[in-house]
């Protein structure tokens, strides 16, 4: 009995370990392009999937702007990362994407401090419920329409450097967005169901808007990439209750990529040269794959641009 039992488990060990290094972890961006000279700005870069990014580029020797909420963990991913990579041109900046004022102060901040910006990886993203400052539904903003406004304000900065990219940190969990603008940037009511669905909506939104931003880039030598990073264990679930921690905690813990492997396709994006003709497509696996079909729909993501700046006052 006791030898079936462990025959058992050393099946079960090695189908996992096959699963995950077949599935589970994902491709690594396997070139060495260099950095140097670059400055990258990319924000939600203390922790998970940024932070990871954020490291990798400074060992490329990119200079690295981190711009996020949480000064202290922010202070204390900009230690790790320099003393990882050896390079000190690691520093923090304050942005509160739920904030549209603070997103303004900071690309003033920014574009006063920072003579070049040749790298923008919007990847902070949030689930979470509740309204932002500015009376929007919290995921919409953080995910989209804050990183929206910042991109807008930092255009000309990123044509100044040209060739330089946008990368937007998307997801496959788009397949079940919606876009519906009667209702899309208003605070969710409800359960744990209406807030993914509305992660979902605004991950829809991330691709539709890089598809509608390559168009008015054309021609400008600024580029722009949407990707699926995998099903990483991250800390997006951080507001979830801890009964849905404790019980969600350790299957992502055995299924879900770590954050190292999770960086790998935002990594890809933006260093990998060849991809030019590519901008405003959709990556996963550090490679061009095709996004569900309601996030190839450019007369929705011409209108959610549209909508997105009367939203921000952009609209003339």
């Amino acid at each position: 009995m006791a030898v079936m039992v462990l025959s058992g488990l050393a099946l079960l060990t090695g189908l996992y370990v096959w699963l995950y290094y077949n599935f589970l972890r994902g491709p690594k961006c396997r070139n060495e392009t260099s950095l140097r000279g670059k400055t990258v700005l990319i924000t939600g870069g203390n922790t998970g999937i940024g932070k990871e990014t954020a490291l990798d580029l400074a060992r490329r020797g990119a200079r690295i702007i981190m711009a996020c909420r949480n000064k202290a963990r922010a202070e204390a991913a900009v230690y790790d990362i320099r003393r990882e990579s050896g390079n000190n041109e690691v520093l923090f900046m304050s942005l509160d994407l739920a904030d549209l004022s603070s997103v303004r102060a900071f690309v003033d901040a920014f574009l006063r401090s920072e003579p070049r910006l040749d790298i923008l990886i919007n990847n902070a993203g949030v689930q979470s419920s509740g309204k932002s400052a500015d009376g929007f539904d919290l995921t919409f903003q953080v995910n989209h329409l804050s990183h929206f406004l910042m991109t807008h304000l930092l255009l000309d900065r990123l044509k100044c450097c040209a060739p330089s990219r946008v990368v937007v940190v998307a997801s496959r969990a788009h397949r079940i967005g919606k876009i519906n603008f009667q209702n899309i940037h208003k605070p969710v009511l409800g359960g744990l169901v209406k807030y993914f669905q509305a992660y979902c909506n605004s991950k829809l939104a991330n691709i539709l808007y890089t598809r509608e931003l390559a168009n008015r880039l054309e021609g400008t030598s600024v580029t722009c990439y949407a990707l699926h990073p995998g099903t990483v264990n991250t800390e997006l679930f951080r507001h979830a209750s801890i009964w849905l921690k404790l019980i969600v905690g350790p299957l992502c813990w055995l299924f879900l990529r770590d954050p190292v492997n999770g960086a790998q396709t935002t990594i890809y994006c933006a260093t990998q040269e060849g991809i030019e003709r590519f901008s405003g497509h959709y990556f996963a696996n550090c490679k061009l794959q095709e996004p569900y079909p309601q996030a190839r729909d450019d007369a929705i993501a011409k209108k959610l641009w549209e909508f997105s700046e009367k939203l921000l006052g952009l609209a003339e």
